[in-house]
């Protein structure tokens, strides 16, 4: 995935060290994008270290890797359950994504709004932007669109998901950008001291959301429920309990197990369950799947809440998940205020070890690493491991300047949003599908992976060459449309 708002604000100026990058955009004082000439590219005159024309190029990489890491576990954990999203407790690779879209989201927040001339205007584009993001997401991921293997389009409104991906990163990119703009003080930072003065009231709203996140989940008290269970599994295809309404016995408080969860039960109350994610990841658990990790049929004694929905971009955990935005903010203001390579890697590696560490800490003391509720320790540990990556990719791309290894995913990640919509999204796929030689199976796309497997005489290994094919097609997509000029943008 990424986001509109990754895709148009990923810039910084970087100190003299640096080797002039590639210009294609300038940010202006109220953070508008407006386009530059091409006056300034590679083997003209060197930007100066003020020069805002030099991009921070580990950014574009760390993007573009997120999407990358997006599609290999979207596409190819059915083949490699080991990658896909944990069932429940725990995490995987696939459970990195989400945060490292949200720290890149916090990141240009930090870059782009670092000076505003007119905080309304700025709150106004913020607003738009967020408003814009949503209804995106309501598009792609509603239920209007079928995916891959599906060639039909629609949606019940009465049953229209409300939450994905994208609305949570709509709602994490508010909250920072709307916190950039009001809640910063107008000091200037010479020291560690006025550095905290400036940026203090953000975290005071970071742990605030995190005191109401852990208030509510472990607080609530989660009363039994009932729902409306499917007379059959479309994933499956086969019988399940039947039609009809189902009751999950609960009557428990801080209870983080699937049925009897705050989180699931906040978004009952508020959004309605026929409005939820219906084939939620639990699915896979060994309570719920024969073949688990893996999707499979259900045990002869699997609990009813099996067949309820649950929706992983919920309300509740999208407030937590809105504090790896914060985290991805105050990455992006060492960047601003830390011109020595040294000096940031050295502060990056600062704060992120100690949330790695405090993740860990807060598992063994029972706060659990789950990516559906978004618990706090996972919060910790992605947004940790966001910090260490970023570091380590800017130290080679930005500080070494070992750019070639990394040019496909700076590519895909300066043109993150419309990878995401086409690719992620599975727009594409299921266009190209939409010519087939007599019947809909007989496609380019199923055709090119089963092409795959046959020289890889392996479904799977055939499975994920094919996905990495996929990825490379995008990347030089992307590629095209950087030499085009092209950048989608909301």
């Amino acid at each position: 995935m990424h986001s509109a708002v990754v895709v148009e604000e990923g810039r910084n100026p970087l100190p003299q060290s640096s080797p002039p990058a590639i210009p294609y955009r300038e940010i202006s004082e109220d953070g508008e994008i407006i386009p530059l000439s091409s006056s300034n590219e590679q083997g003209g005159a060197k930007p100066s270290s003020t020069d805002p024309t030099q991009r921070l190029v580990s950014l574009d990489v760390f993007r573009g890797l997120t999407v990358a890491l997006m599609i290999l576990v979207d596409d190819a954990g059915g083949a490699f359950p080991s990658i896909n999203h944990s069932p429940w407790f725990g995490v995987t690779l696939a459970d990195f994504v989400m945060p490292f879209f949200l720290v890149s989201v916090g990141f240009s927040i930090g870059l782009v709004f670092k000076k505003k001339s007119n905080k309304c205007i700025a709150t106004k584009k913020v607003i738009l932007r967020t408003m814009k993001l949503f209804l995106l997401g309501l598009v792609l991921q509603g239920g209007y669109f079928h995916g891959r293997n599906h060639l039909t389009y629609g949606v019940d409104v009465d049953r229209i998901r409300w939450l994905g991906v994208l609305q949570r990163i709509s709602i994490g990119y508010f909250l920072a950008a709307i916190s950039e703009i009001w809640l910063v003080i107008d000091i200037i930072v010479d020291s560690v001291v006025a550095f905290v003065n400036k940026y203090y009231m953000q975290w005071l709203v970071a742990i605030l959301l995190c005191s109401l996140y852990m208030g509510l989940l472990y607080g609530l008290y989660v009363p039994s429920w009932d729902f409306e269970a499917q007379s059959m599994n479309s994933t499956l295809s086969m019988p399940i309990y039947g039609s009809g309404s189902q009751i999950v016995n609960c009557g428990v408080r801080g209870s983080l197990e699937p049925p009897c969860n705050a989180v699931g039960m906040v978004d009952r109350i508020l959004l309605g369950e026929k409005h939820l994610y219906q084939h939620p990841v639990y699915r896979r658990t060994k309570e719920c799947s024969v073949n688990s990790p893996d999707y499979g049929p259900l045990p002869s004694n699997s609990p009813v809440w099996c067949l309820a929905p649950f929706d992983p971009e919920g309300i509740l955990s999208s407030l937590m998940a809105s504090v790896t935005c914060f985290v991805g903010l105050h990455y992006a203001h060492i960047v601003v205020h830390c011109k020595s390579h040294k000096r940031r890697i050295f502060l990056w590696s600062m704060f992120s070890l100690p949330l790695l560490v405090s993740g860990f800490v807060m598992k063994e003391l029972g706060i659990p690493f789950s990516k559906q509720l978004y618990t706090l320790s996972y919060m910790c540990i992605t947004s940790g491991a966001s910090g260490i990556l970023l570091s380590v990719i800017y130290y080679i791309v930005d500080v070494n300047h070992f750019r070639k290894p990394t040019i496909l995913l700076q590519w895909m990640g300066m043109n993150a949003l419309i990878v995401y919509v086409l690719a992620a999204c599975e727009l594409f796929p299921a266009a190209i599908q939409g010519f087939y030689w007599r019947s809909p199976e007989k496609n380019l796309v199923n055709g090119t992976e089963a092409l795959m497997q046959t020289i890889f005489r392996s479904k799977k290994w055939g499975t994920l060459a094919f996905v990495l094919l996929e990825i490379l097609f995008w990347c030089l997509v992307a590629g095209y449309l950087r030499m085009k000029g092209i950048y989608v943008k909301l």
